[in-house]
């Protein structure tokens, strides 16, 4: 677990140090499109973020190859070596649509390449664990069609998710936070060392996500652009595919003592979609909206408009903040709830305490204009919109507004200055005399 920590902890440090340098390579590069009709952002804001991500997965790469342990899976398997050059070859082509715009078809196609260099590498589903019969093997062409659509559906899940400040990289982030608890169980509790590569890969991008967080929340100073959305899904589409169809239900199964524990332990991996699409099931909605709703109007399956699900919570009064808190509350209980019904034997506890917390969500989501005011011993740590304004608080705009004496009265700030200040302050003056009174007219 330390190996692990620790390159996650290099891949945060390296993405969020190179972030900034990044953000005035985009800027002198000129990677800032104009706002759109369908953007929320009102400024023009650069891209090329994933530049820092990829910075980073390559960090975390580099001192996983120098582990003692990790070493290893360098040696033993060529996972490694096919993700960095389909992740390359995505993010390169990130990187010219960021800054110059790449067709929607040369852009899946781009995908499809970069899907099955991996696949030829190795990365692919070799067989389909199904309850009650077992391992069944698919046929190379087989596997090859499924980690394809797969790479491609996870990619594109994710791209189509990235309107708002920070909201794929945290989706993401969550996502792949409930990978690596189930990948990392499935590795050291059961022995299984083909899901390593799995563990590995979750780590990294934990820390890619954690480290380009703290710029791109809102307000974002930059954006991760195709460069990251598409690398993101990649990896976690990877991430899936090497552990989907190469655990072996058997190991397992001699540890357990029973099928039918077996069964319960593995009920993620039993249909081999069902993990990789629980952890992305928002994006994963989202775009299958998207599809029919454009298909339905006439339109290119790729022809972007302003009806995603973050744009729907704004439109129903959410704050950009509090759509994106939605996102992920409701991508969290889905991911880790699939986990955690994974591992506990008491299956209707998890089913109980995710049925309360889906309604704890929903009335929250219905109630857009609700704003929680925090304990007053607690206030002081808390952003200021969650702290309960004084009783008196409410009347002084409304006595402003009337001319009221009170209102003309200075703020009490004015008195902690010092005596240097207040006749430095009153050289200055107000600026009235400098811009004119504004009732007055201009010629």
């Amino acid at each position: 677990m330390r190996e692990y920590l620790l390159v996650l902890f290099v891949s945060a440090a390296v993405t969020y140090l190179l972030t900034g340098p990044v953000r005035k390579f985009a800027i002198l590069a000129g990677a800032m499109p104009p706002v759109r009709a369908r953007d929320v952002h009102r400024e023009p804001t650069p891209r090329l973020g994933g530049i820092a991500m990829f910075g980073g997965l390559c960090a975390g790469l580099l001192v996983a190859s120098q582990l003692t342990h990790l070493g290893r899976l360098f040696i033993q398997s060529a996972d490694v070596k096919a993700l960095l050059s389909g992740a390359g070859i995505m993010w390169i082509l990130g990187v010219l649509d960021d800054k110059w715009g790449v067709d929607a078809l040369v852009k899946l196609g781009g995908q499809m390449i970069a899907a099955g260099v991996m696949v030829w590498q190795g990365i692919t589903v070799i067989s389909i664990p199904v309850p009650g019969v077992g391992s069944v093997a698919v046929t190379p062409t087989q596997g090859m069609i499924i980690s394809v659509t797969l790479v491609v559906v996870m990619v594109n899940a994710v791209n189509f998710i990235d309107g708002l400040d920070g909201l794929a990289a945290g989706m993401v982030c969550i996502a792949a936070g409930a990978f690596f608890l189930y990948s990392y169980r499935l590795w050291y509790g059961y022995g299984i060392n083909d899901a390593a590569p799995a563990v590995l890969f979750s780590a990294i991008l934990i820390g890619m996500c954690l480290g380009f967080l703290p710029h791109n929340l809102h307000p974002a100073r930059i954006f991760m652009g195709d460069s990251g959305s598409m690398m993101l899904g990649l990896m976690l589409a990877v991430a899936a595919i090497s552990i989907t169809g190469r655990v072996d239900p058997d190991l397992v199964t001699a540890q357990t003592g029973s099928q039918t524990a077996t069964v319960h332990a593995l009920v993620p991996t039993y249909i081999p979609l069902l993990l990789p699409l629980t952890v992305i099931a928002l994006p994963l909605a989202d775009l299958l909206l998207a599809v029919v709703r454009r298909t339905w109007a006439g339109k290119s399956p790729f022809a972007a408009d302003k009806q995603h699900l973050h744009h729907r919570l704004l439109e129903v009064g959410h704050s950009h903040s509090r759509a994106v808190l939605i996102m992920y509350f409701w991508a969290a209980l889905i991911a880790f709830g699939t986990v955690a019904f994974s591992v506990t034997n008491t299956g209707r506890t998890v089913v109980l305490a995710l049925a309360g917390l889906c309604l704890v969500g929903l009335v929250v989501l219905l109630m857009p204009r609700f704003r929680p005011h925090a304990p007053r011993a607690v206030q002081a740590f808390v952003p200021p919109r969650y702290r309960k304004e004084p009783h008196g608080a409410a009347a002084r705009p409304a006595a402003a507004a009337q001319g009221a004496p009170d209102a003309a009265q200075p703020e009490p700030a004015l008195s902690e200055l010092s005596a240097d200040d207040k006749e430095l302050l009153g050289r200055l003056g107000t600026g009235a005399t400098a811009v004119g009174s504004h009732s007055e007219p201009r010629g």
